[in-house]
This record gives C-alpha cells, sequence and structure tokens, in this order.
C-alpha cells in the first residue's frame, strides 16, 4: 500500500465521517428515519462543484473551498427544509419513504440538467481538498456535533427521540427541533459533498444512488445510533476494510465484498447496539480511570 492509496483512504474516511456524522443528528440523535442523505450529498457536490467550474474568484485554494463547501451547505441546508417541513410530519416507514423518494428525485433531476453535464457528469471541476483542509472540516464538523448535542437545542433533541409525547407535553416544539436536525443534518452533508466534488475532480448523477444513503445508514448502525465517536469508527470501518481485504491474498480479494458481509452481519449480531451504542469516548473518564488504578 503505497502513500497515495492510503492518502486516497484517510481523505474517503474523513468525507464518509462528516456524513456520517451529519446523518447520526437525524437518525440517531433525533430519532427520525431518513433515507435520503445521497440527495444532499448530491446537492453540496453539484452547487460547490459548479461554482468551482462557473464561478470562481481568483483566491487561494482553501479560500475558494471555504466558498464551495459555504455554498454547499446552504443549498443542501435549503433543500433539507423544504423537504423536511411536510416530511417530518409523517412518521416511522411512511417517512422513510418521502426521503428514500427525495434521493432518488435529485439525482434524476440532476440527470437531466445539460447545464452539469446530465448522465455524462460534471468535468473540470478544480481540485481544491487535500488531507489537511478535508480533515479540518471533519474537526469542524464533529466539534459543532457534540456542542449542539450538549447545548439546550441537543437535549431537546434527544428528548423527541426518547418520547415525542412526552417531550411535546412538556412545552418543547417537537416539529421545530425535528426540523432544525434535519436541516443541519442534510447541510452538513452539503459540505462533504462539496469537499467530495473538489476531490474527484468529476461528479456524475450514478455517484449518489441511493445504495450510497443505504451505506451511510450502516455506518451510523454499526457504530451506534446516537453515537458521534460510533459514527466516527464506523464511517473509517466501512470505508477501509473492504480495502484491507484487497491485500490478504488473491483468493481472499476474490472473495473480499462476501467476507465484507459476513463480518458485518457478526459484528451486529454480537454488538446489536452498535460498537459504542449511545456512549461516547471520553478522554478525560479514560484518563481518570488510570489514575484511580
Amino acid at each position: 500500500m503505497n502513500i497515495e492509496y492510503f492518502s486516497h483512504l484517510m481523505i474517503m474516511s474523513g468525507i464518509f465521517i462528516i456524513l456520517a456524522v451529519s446523518l447520526n443528528l437525524i437518525n440517531g440523535i433525533c430519532g427520525e428515519l431518513s433515507l435520503g442523505h445521497a440527495g444532499f450529498w448530491a446537492i453540496g457536490a453539484y452547487v460547490g462543484g459548479s461554482y468551482g467550474v462557473f464561478y470562481a474568484l481568483p483566491l487561494p485554494n482553501f479560500l475558494n473551498l471555504a466558498i464551495s463547501c459555504g455554498l454547499g451547505f446552504v443549498a443542501a441546508s435549503l433543500a433539507g427544509l423544504i423537504i423536511g417541513v411536510p416530511c417530518l410530519r409523517l412518521r416511522g416507514d411512511y417517512l422513510a419513504i418521502a426521503t428514500l423518494g427525495f434521493g432518488e428525485i435529485i439525482r434524476i433531476i440532476i440527470m437531466n440538467m445539460d447545464v452539469v453535464g446530465g448522465p455524462r457528469g460534471l468535468t473540470g471541476i478544480p481540485k481544491w481538498s487535500n488531507l489537511p483542509l478535508i480533515y479540518f472540516f471533519v474537526v469542524i464538523t464533529i466539534i459543532f456535533m457534540a456542542n449542539l448535542v450538549r447545548g439546550t437545542h441537543g437535549r431537546a433533541i434527544i428528548s423527541i427521540r426518547e418520547d415525542e409525547i412526552a417531550a411535546d407535553c412538556m412545552g418543547i416544539y417537537t416539529f421545530k427541533y425535528k426540523t432544525l436536525a434535519f436541516v443541519l443534518g442534510a447541510g452538513f452533508a452539503g459540505i462533504a459533498g462539496a469537499l467530495y466534488a473538489h476531490y474527484q475532480e468529476f461528479i456524475s448523477p450514478n455517484s449518489f444512488s441511493f445504495m450510497w444513503s443505504v451505506i451511510i445508514l450502516i455506518m451510523v448502525i454499526l457504530g451506534g445510533l446516537g453515537s458521534i465517536t460510533g459514527s466516527i469508527v464506523g464511517a473509517v470501518i466501512l470505508t477501509i476494510l473492504p480495502e484491507l481485504l484487497r491485500f490478504m491474498g488473491e483468493t481472499i480479494s476474490e472473495w473480499r465484498m462476501l467476507i465484507y458481509s459476513v463480518l458485518l452481519i457478526v459484528l451486529m449480531l454480537l454488538r446489536p447496539s452498535g460498537i459504542f451504542g449511545k456512549k461516547e469516548f471520553n478522554v478525560l473518564a479514560l484518563f481518570s480511570k488510570k489514575e484511580a488504578q
């Protein structure tokens, strides 16, 4: 495994960390089932990529990337608001089906937009993303989500997950906080989209199929619904594990996707609540245990 390939895995892990942590806000912390996260990812990628291709300013790369990510965040957040206001009145399977349909609608709309290349995809996107810049946005995302969860808004969102009727009776405007979680989750998926577009330099509608929504959801479930730490670990495992199996001999490489699937099933049977459950990794608690020993 050469350094370039390792760097590629690290970059893709960073992008999927942002996607998993943002979906965890909706599915894990708020308790609403969304299956259209790839749609918000696509919006961020195409808006950020279009800025780079058609409207890029004569600025340093990191500033242009920041603008691109900002535009991706705003566009995906607006899409989240538009889809969230009607759909969040639904619950359970109905909400899942509605968001699934939204993700596919976005992909089909993009496929029919000649201005961004239609089914051929958008080419000529400047490569502004690199490992340090992507992990800068990863850190920003994690810090934002951690502070949100610990704050007043986060506690209100968690109370909706635990018991929406009780939260409503306690005076919490549940629809407002569900919409807030949905919009913020969509917005950070838009940031991941812009970073992805400026790393790959080419995007197409097929890059954001429904299967990616499922994979991101598996990352969240594997790590533990409601755990930011779990989402990070789940994203890293599901990004790196399939690639590691490539290097374990020719026989294993041929069966790598089957082995990958079996390992996931075994892990979920052993840890049905995910690797971390709803817990978070706490460095201070770790050191305090060592001192106590």
